[in-house]
């Protein structure tokens, strides 16, 4: 299990950059859709996108560390890693797949990390990684797996129950696993009545089919425009902390994505990307169950190229 009393201290040793994203309720986008819809702006900072409060509060957990870290991502992680890494002096080895975004590549590398493109996707990327790591002696991070990570996304359901305004559901996009279970934790720790539902994109279903399996699914291809949560084998480890907190996950089209950024776009003013998009995306498929209720959509990552 997460430790809230992690994700309290998170809340307030993560570095301030990261913290305190602007939450509030979307008139133009609550109209639309008939609930009132709160948005949680998580692409407004150096990485633009959530995962600077879980790869910051993992290295402040680990402590003195020598390097170099390793770890495999499609951008925003590896992102995320290396910006608190360089804060510390840490060298870090990210892993892409070949076929990852060159622009995303280029900016984890203009934030100080090593890059290596290996492999066919990021999975096959995250085992090149992992063996390398494992050969050298040197230290595996891995997205979902590790409890710090999750416990730092977790001060995002910190800043949303601060509000004080009752939330009745929580859109959550899924990826590794770390954000749901993180937010999920202390949502439910301390407002159980609020719903939690992941959302992952409908050509990238394995974190949906092992949630309702209680075990790991694979599939033999995760390809979807929501790039950052292209899972075709995820982490087990996730799967026993989302059992304890996730209510409900949803599958959503390309095009219902392809749609919420562009609703994003017009009614919030911000660029999301695929995978930022997707609690919108889940929000519009899901407006008529969902009519008059308080719900939260996170835009938890605007790095589109």
């Amino acid at each position: 299990m997460l430790s809230l009393e992690n994700i309290a201290k998170a809340s307030r040793v993560v570095d301030p950059v990261f913290l305190n994203s602007p939450q509030y309720v979307s008139d133009g986008l609550s109209e639309r859709l008939g609930m009132r819809l709160l948005v949680k702006i998580e692409c407004l900072n150096p990485i633009r996108s959530f995962k600077g409060r879980g790869t910051d509060f993992f290295l402040h957990q680990l402590g003195d560390c020598d390097g170099p870290l390793v770890t495999a991502s499609a951008g925003n992680f590896g992102q995320g890693l290396a910006y608190a890494a360089r804060r510390r002096g840490i060298e870090v080895i990210v892993y892409a797949a070949e076929t990852a975004n060159p622009k995303k590549v280029a900016r984890m590398q203009q934030l100080g990390a090593t890059t290596r493109l290996a492999g066919d996707d990021f999975d096959a990327a995250k085992e090149i990684a992992r063996s390398f790591a494992a050969s050298s002696g040197l230290r595996f991070v891995e997205d979902g797996r590790e409890p710090a990570i999750a416990e730092g996304a977790g001060t995002i359901g910190v800043e949303l129950l601060a509000r004080g305004e009752p939330i009745d559901v929580l859109l959550i996009p899924v990826g590794n696993g770390a954000l749901i279970s993180g937010v999920g934790a202390w949502v439910k720790a301390h407002r159980p009545s609020t719903r939690i539902i992941g959302v992952v994109a409908e050509t990238a279903p394995s974190m949906l089919l092992s949630w309702r399996a209680g075990e790991v699914v694979t599939t033999a291809t995760a390809a979807t425009i929501a790039d950052g949560v292209a899972v075709r084998l995820p982490v087990p480890q996730v799967l026993p902390l989302m059992r304890d907190v996730v209510d409900d996950m949803l599958a959503v089209p390309e095009a219902a994505i392809h749609l919420a950024m562009q609703r994003i776009q017009d009614e919030v003013g911000v660029v999301a990307e695929g995978a930022g998009a997707l609690a919108l995306a889940a929000a519009e498929q899901l407006k008529d169950t969902l009519r008059g209720q308080c719900v939260v959509a996170p835009i938890c990552g605007s790095n589109v190229f």
